[in-house]
Order: C-alpha cells, then structure tokens, then sequence
C-alpha cells in the first residue's frame, strides 16, 4: 500500500493548518458523555445495562480517556447502571475511567462515594451549578448562594476522596467577575479540573476561545495545577467548530456524545471530534473501530444515522458522480489505495475502517459500469455495459446491487483487469 512518503509532499496543499496555532502543548483528553447527558436528547432511548457496557468497550478502545457513566442522584436505576459500568472497568482492566454528574448537593455527592468505595475504582464527582445571570435571575440565586454551594459541595466531594471537576452551566453566557469568584471557590475547596459548558450552544467558536482563554488565566493566577474541560451543545450548529476552537484555546479535556446525541440538539460529536483531531494531528490512534462504536450508540438509543453523516454515513464515501469516480477509479488503476482515498475526498476512508465505493446512477459514466463489474468478477463486455449504462440513466437514483445483477444478466467470473480494494467494514 501506498505511503505519504511516496507522494510528492504538495499533492495536498492544506489551507486548515495555515495560521493554525501549533499542537496543543499538553496532551488533549477526552471525556465522552454518551451514557449520561447524551441520554437526555427527547428522541433517545436510555438502552438496558448490557448495550451500555458494549458502548464502554467500544469507548475503551477508540482510547476515550473518560467516560460519563450517570447520575446517580437521578435514582437507585441510576446508581445501579453507574455501579455496573464503574465494576466493568475494574473486571475488564479497561484503561477508560469513570466520572458521575452531580448537583452542588450532598445527596448528590454521597452515592458516586459509595460507588468508588465499593467498586475500588475512583470515580470523578463533576459537579455543576447554573452559572449565568439569566439562570440566576430565573432561579432567584444569588452569586452568594452560589458560593456557598459551591464550598460546601467541593469541600465534601474532597473530603470523600473524590477528585472533583466543578461545572459552572452556561458559562458563554455568565459575566467574566462571577465566573472568576465561583471558580476560586471550587480550586480553593479543592477541585482540581474546571468545567467550561455551552449549555444552550449559544457560543461561535470566537466565543469559545474567548472564555477558555479567560477561565485559563483565573486557573494560572490561582497557582494550582487544574486542568480545563469543554463542553458543549450544537443549538446554533457549531459544536464541534467550537470544540476544536476550544481545544486550541488551551482546553485539554474534550467532552463529545456519540453521533451528537442530547438535550434539544444534541452535544458535539464525539465521533467527529476524533476524527478531526486525527486529521490535525493532535492525536495519533487507531480510529479503525469508530464504526462499531457508531453502530452500538445508533441500535442501543434507537437515533437512526442519517445516510450523509460524516465519515459512518452510507454514502460519506459512496460515489456515483461520473467525474468523481472517474479520479477515484484512475488512482485505483495505478494500485495507489493513498491517492484514491484522497483524491475526491478530504477524509480518508481507511483511516477510520472504511473504503472509498463507485456505485451507478444517472450521473455517472461508462467508467463507473466497467469498474463494477470488474470489482463483481464480471466480464465487462460492451453489450451488458450499454445495457446497464441505459438503466442508470432512466433511473433517478443509484441502482441498487441486486438491480444490477439482473441487468447484467448470467455471467462468468473473470479476474481480468480486476483492482484490488480493501474489504469495506460494516456500515452502522
């Protein structure tokens, strides 16, 4: 197979790096919250603890380093599946670890400190409180309450052995001097990661960059070592554009929900997020699985996967368009799977276990015909392919494989001319 190496190095001329600050100088994390705020989209399905455990792995081996696995003031439910989940690390030795949601509430704190105790493993308490001044004006709080919830509940997390990140909901919206007052509270009382949240995906990436920059400076001028979180929705359509802007802000833990699933619009997708970090280069992993982790989340919370999704869609790397094929099949001819992965294409398939497929429509050329009979073993003799180049175009779709099978009439397998193209992994 072809390598970068064995390309000319301005074959790609990328303008996405172009005045890009460089690699995040400390190693970016990732959180995902698929089995928790993910399951609060109005159309999921909250699947049984089996599916939920089947997800975990597939988080695991995808390198996710933590995981959301509830809330368990939510419930004895909750707390069983939280449990479950947080045992199956231990039993299973996955490398991912766990965290729980919890209200700035002792009853919210004290079951993540039974579950770490009786499970062995430690269990992150993230700890969130609305933030901004129009939840505060809708709750009646005052910036006074606030902090005192915020000391009493990171003092005890603390207190029980937790490592606490402390949430502040709604930060894009929150004024600069209350974010500053609430998070000197949470390091002063101990919490060692602070949470940056577009809670109704209000931010642009600017505003993004913006607020981690400041919540940065409030955690340098504070002397302790802590670490930033991003979290965010995608109301406005920019989640994962903010995620990225967040994460060169100076951001070093990403949180994401599988195929963006959550409340209203959903969270920025993980999914997405993996794989344009990959394409970065501000991670380095086997993304080959992304599909099956994909495929687990799609059955398990019954959210279909729209056919032009990104990357795991049916069709991100199906083409009919007689001009696109025509340059995905001459890279093919030339044995060269790099070039026809990238040549009509800005993802390559099969760096996330996927391949590129020419498929036949009423947009496509003769040259898709001949190539899909060589990749079916058929002899492309010119009477079938004017047969089946005629139907492609009366038709106002693809034709689907059995369609052309039938055109195609009865024919003797022929490895002539064929070109070799890595097996295609199941779709979810």
């Amino acid at each position: 197979m072809a390598r970068d190496s064995d390309h000319p190095a301005d074959l790609v001329y990328d303008w996405n790096l172009s005045g890009l600050p460089a690699k995040p100088s400390r190693m970016i994390m990732l959180d995902d919250e698929t089995l928790r705020d993910g399951l609060q989209g109005p159309s999921v399905t909250d699947p049984p603890i089996e599916v939920k455990r089947r997800i975990l792995r597939a988080m695991d081996a995808l390198g996710i380093d933590t995981a959301d696995v509830g809330l368990p003031g939510a419930g004895p439910k909750a707390v069983a599946d939280a449990t479950s989940l947080c045992r199956q690390i231990v039993e299973e030795k996955l490398s991912i670890r766990p965290n729980c949601a919890a209200r700035t509430m002792t009853r919210d704190i004290e079951p993540i400190a039974r579950i770490a105790s009786s499970t062995g493993v430690p269990v992150e308490a993230c700890l969130f409180i609305g933030s901004s001044a129009i939840r505060q004006h809708a709750e009646d709080w005052s910036i006074d309450l606030l902090l005192k919830r915020t000391e009493e509940s990171v003092t005890f997390a603390v207190r029980e052995g937790l490592p606490v990140m402390y949430v502040t909901e709604d930060t894009c919206r929150a004024h600069p001097d209350s974010l500053r007052r609430l998070y000197r509270a949470a390091i002063d009382c101990g919490a060692r990661r602070l949470c940056v949240t577009d809670t109704v995906g209000h931010a642009t990436p600017h505003g993004a960059a913006e607020v981690v920059r400041c919540v940065a400076r409030i955690a340098e001028e504070s002397g302790a070592d802590v670490g930033i979180d991003w979290h965010g929705h995608r109301d406005r359509g920019l989640g994962l554009a903010n995620t990225l802007a967040a994460a060169a802000a100076g951001a070093t833990r990403l949180h994401g929900c599988a195929l963006g699933i959550g409340e209203r619009a959903g969270n920025a997708p993980m999914d997405l997020i993996l794989v344009n970090l990959k394409l970065l280069g501000w991670i380095d992993r086997d993304l080959t699985d992304l599909g099956e982790y994909c495929r687990l989340v799609a059955e398990g919370c019954r959210v279909p996967i729209p056919s032009n999704y990104p990357v795991v869609g049916r069709d991100a790397f199906e083409t009919g368009t007689g001009v696109h094929a025509a340059a995905v099949i001459k890279a093919l001819r030339k044995n060269d799977p790099w070039l026809a992965d990238r040549v009509y294409s800005g993802v390559p398939a099969s760096d996330f276990g996927f391949r590129q497929t020419i498929r036949i429509g009423p947009m496509s050329g003769r040259s898709n015909v001949v190539f899909w009979m060589e990749q079916h073993g058929m002899d492309p003799k010119d009477d079938v392919i004017d047969r089946i180049f005629a139907a492609a175009k009366r038709s106002d779709r693809l034709l689907e494989e059995d369609e052309i099978l039938l055109l195609a009439g009865p024919q003797k397998s022929s490895a002539a001319g064929r070109v070799r193209v890595p097996a295609r992994r199941r779709r979810p």
